[in-house]
């Protein structure tokens, strides 16, 4: 399948999918500790980034990969560059924040092939992978010499975002999650 022939379908499929390299792959309901945990995190992000020309998005916008032909639906991202300032065709190519939610089926998925993908974008700075069934998150950030650090916040933590100058109570993320 081409890159226009699964818009094309996008346009009508009833269901998310996501497109990597001619293939097509549904995306799975989420639980409600999954939405949770999102919305919790994008209240956060979204108010960091108010007034800035930071974007926060939310599961339906695509995040385009054209050096590995690929086309995502993270959970959340952020992208604050100019050139994602217009999303057409639902995606955007620039994030510095790509957030997923954990699920025990993408799991091994979100941490591998897919962050290999992801590591191709020159912009992204941090990609946060987060536990929906205990209080656990990972943080990898690309450093000043272009490698991926791993930072671990458990329970009662603070999580850093360098990308957005922002520490997030674990607290807060997981409220009203358990």
């Amino acid at each position: 399948m081409t890159p226009e022939e699964y818009f094309a379908a996008e346009e009508i499929s009833p269901i998310r999918r996501e497109y990597i390299r001619g293939e097509v792959y549904p995306m799975l309901a989420s639980t409600p500790a999954h939405n949770m945990i999102t919305l919790n995190l994008a209240t956060i992000l979204r108010k960091q980034v108010r007034g800035t020309k930071g974007h926060v998005f939310v599961q339906d916008i695509k995040i385009r990969i054209e050096t590995v032909d690929a086309f995502y639906y993270p959970d959340l991202t952020v992208t604050c560059d100019p050139r994602d300032s217009q999303v057409i065709n639902s995606f955007i190519r620039y994030p510095c924040l790509i957030v997923e939610v954990l699920s025990e089926s993408t799991e091994a998925f979100d941490r591998g092939d897919k962050f290999a993908d992801y590591r191709q974008i020159p912009t992204l700075k941090e990609y946060l992978i987060i536990s929906q069934t205990r209080p656990h998150v990972e943080c990898f950030r690309r450093n000043e010499r272009g490698r991926w650090e791993l930072y671990s916040y458990h329970a009662l933590e603070q999580i850093q975002l360098t990308s957005l100058n922002l520490r997030i109570d674990m607290a807060t993320l997981y409220e009203d999650v358990w």
